[in-house]
């Protein structure tokens, strides 16, 4: 036998205790369950979530900072490749380091006056350009500060490595801008950090005969990372592609985190090696963010530094503060929800009071419960429930006794038929006796159509069998006008099986009958029948007749009348009032039955030109009571 675990039975023992208490005790226990719990647990990771919004914030607002000074730098260097482009496709220029003898006097004061001069502007035009220098293979005369023999930097390896690249961009960053001049022997040139666009000239092709710089100041190039403006929170560093650092020097977080120039490089060469960057980097229990930027034409890379210290004083004052709005908020809600469940509940206990006296059967009088929320909601729907039984159990008693008044009609149906039927059939053999054909076809007519009356096996029928109906209704009919009607069918042979609602033509060719014609008309009388197959399944029947027509007032007031049939919620004795529209009665019964048998998109539609003729538009579903017509998979079978 297997034992209960202590937990179970201490949930079973919770659960009896729980459900013995009063429903406000037990709202009150949920209120602090559902809010309570929930928001201790808000408040208690609201931390991470506030970290990483301020985080989120730190690294969005720095990012942008970056990709600003990026775009400088892209500006710079643009500026910088636009002013060797220009010196290096100088022809006279290129002539002039290339020349292997000394120029005359004449010669190189033109030279210096003109080419010379017209270089000089480049500087005056972009007053960021530190230096527009020429450097000559050859032993040419130097123009100060531009042209220059070689030998002054060919030991320098950027000089070097810009040479191997043939005429190609080759980028190079320096701690200093050493004078070429050596105006200053003797003296320590001051720390003046600097970037050089530099281009190897040829010619021809293969053969050396100079360089084109043009140098920077870093300060200009990347203003925000030697901006004198310091920033406490944030630092941006410029990495060229030897992982030399370019910095400000005061207040730097290299100085201040030793291992922190370490972490740049190494990251710096992971990410070239695979691609991945990581923001994140704590020293001495301090938080970092670095944000990195590729600037793939200069081959560097230029990073943000971000100190969290300030992010994090917030994050911790926030938190503080939210869950102190927590707490108060909490204690509000509770004591909101303890004075308010006194008023629900009494409605509720009335409500259940009313159920009761339903239950033991007693009549239900309605119930008046003030406000909403759901107990206002369940008074309603609970009058309208009783509503509605009350209407079904009407509804109920009233369609059982129709059936009854139904059976009882078919039963006396049945019995004076047959009476009738030998009747018609000894007065037929009495015509036929008297040579009286016409009134012996009279009679085969009428009794089909008392056939056809009496025969109500079921609500539908096929259409052959309306027709035929319909063929001996005319017959009939014709015996009392001098002047017949023509029937005129156009009806394909593959509808003839469909199904429809048993005398569902024949009130519409009755109505005609009776009103089309006054008798002082001097054409022939027809009355046409067609019927055609529409999309979607549906069938589109036509019944016309060429009498006087119906005025435009009672032809709307008609068709009124129709779109209004069906579309009121009945229930018994609420029927549609009869309008006085004569023409009318049969065609609303017509529509009621359609509508209720195959739902409201069906239904008919009267179109008349007065003096002219009527027309009346019936659409129904197709659907064929033996077998299917063509290939439409959407048409009904009932066979």
């Amino acid at each position: 036998m297997k034992r209960s675990r202590p937990w179970a039975s201490w949930w079973d023992s919770f659960k009896y205790w729980f459900g013995r208490r009063s429903l406000q005790s037990r709202l009150l226990a949920s209120y602090i369950f559902i809010i309570l719990g929930p928001c201790a647990l808000v408040s208690f990771y609201s931390y991470d979530a506030i970290n990483n919004m301020y985080v989120r914030d730190a690294e969005d607002k720095n990012t942008s900072l970056l990709e600003m000074e990026v775009q400088h730098i892209e500006t710079q260097i643009e500026s910088m490749a636009r002013a060797v482009e220009v010196a290096y496709a100088d022809n006279k220029v290129r002539d002039y380091l290339a020349n292997t003898t000394e120029l005359g006097s004449d010669e190189l004061v033109n030279f210096s006056n003109n080419t010379s001069k017209s270089l000089t502007w480049i500087q005056y035009l972009n007053p960021n350009v530190e230096h527009l220098r020429l450097f000559s293979s050859s032993n040419i005369t130097e123009i100060w500060p531009i042209f220059f023999r070689e030998y002054r930097v060919a030991d320098e390896p950027w000089y070097q490595k810009a040479k191997e690249l043939k005429g190609m961009e080759s980028w190079s960053f320096l701690y200093n801008d050493p004078d070429l001049m050596e105006r200053y022997k003797g003296q320590t040139p001051a720390t003046t950090p600097k970037v050089s666009l530099l281009r190897e000239m040829s010619i021809p092709a293969n053969n050396h005969v100079g360089m084109v710089q043009v140098d920077m100041l870093l300060e200009k190039f990347s203003p925000r990372t030697y901006s004198k403006s310091q920033d406490s929170e944030s630092q941006i560093l410029l990495v060229d592609s030897e992982a030399q650092i370019f910095t400000r020097e005061t207040n730097s977080f290299l100085e201040a985190n030793p291992g922190l120039s370490e972490v740049v490089q190494k990251r710096l060469m992971h990410y070239k090696e695979t691609g991945v960057w990581d923001i994140h980097y704590k020293e001495n229990g301090k938080s970092f963010l670095l944000l990195h930027k590729p600037i793939e034409r200069i081959n560097a890379d230029l990073l943000n530094i971000v100190s969290m210290d300030g992010v994090l004083r917030e994050i911790s004052h926030m938190r503080n503060i939210l869950i102190g709005a927590n707490i108060g908020f909490i204690t509000l809600v509770t004591v909101i929800a303890y004075i308010l469940n006194a008023f629900i509940l009494k409605n509720l206990r009335v409500l259940t009071e009313e159920m009761k006296k339903v239950r033991r059967g007693e009549a239900y009088s309605g119930i008046t419960i003030r406000g909403g929320g759901e107990v206002g909601e369940l008074a309603h729907h609970f009058s309208k429930l009783m509503n509605t039984i009350n209407t079904l159990v009407a509804q109920a008693v009233y369609k059982e006794a129709l059936t009854k008044e139904a059976e009882l009609r078919t039963l006396h149906n049945q019995i004076d038929a047959h009476f009738l039927y030998n009747t018609l059939e000894n007065i037929k053999m009495l015509a036929e006796i008297e040579n009286q054909r016409q009134i012996s076809d009279a009679l085969t007519s009428l009794g089909g159509m008392m056939r056809y009356n009496f025969k109500w096996s079921g609500e539908y029928v096929k259409l052959r069998d309306e027709i035929r109906h319909i063929e001996n209704y005319i017959e009939v009919m014709n015996i009392r006008f001098d002047e017949p009607i023509e029937l005129q069918l156009d009806i394909p042979n593959d509808l003839l099986d469909m199904e429809m609602l048993k005398m569902s033509l024949q009130p519409i060719v009755e109505n005609a009958v009776k009103h089309a014609w006054t008798g002082e008309e001097d054409r022939a009388r027809s009355i046409s029948i067609q019927v055609v197959e529409l999309p979607q399944s549906d069938i589109r029947i036509v019944v016309m007749d060429n009498g006087r027509g119906v005025d435009d007032a009672s032809l709307l007031e008609l068709n009124l009348e129709l779109d209004k049939v069906g579309l009121m919620d009945k229930v018994p004795g609420n029927f549609a009032p009869k309008s006085s529209n004569h023409y009318g009665i049969g065609l609303r019964n017509v529509q009621e039955r359609i509508r209720l048998y195959y739902g409201k998109q069906y239904g008919l539609k009267v179109f008349s030109d007065q003096g002219q003729y009527t027309q009346v538009v019936l659409v129904m579903p197709k659907v064929l009571l033996t077998g299917r017509v063509g290939t439409d998979d959407k048409t009904i079978d009932r066979g």
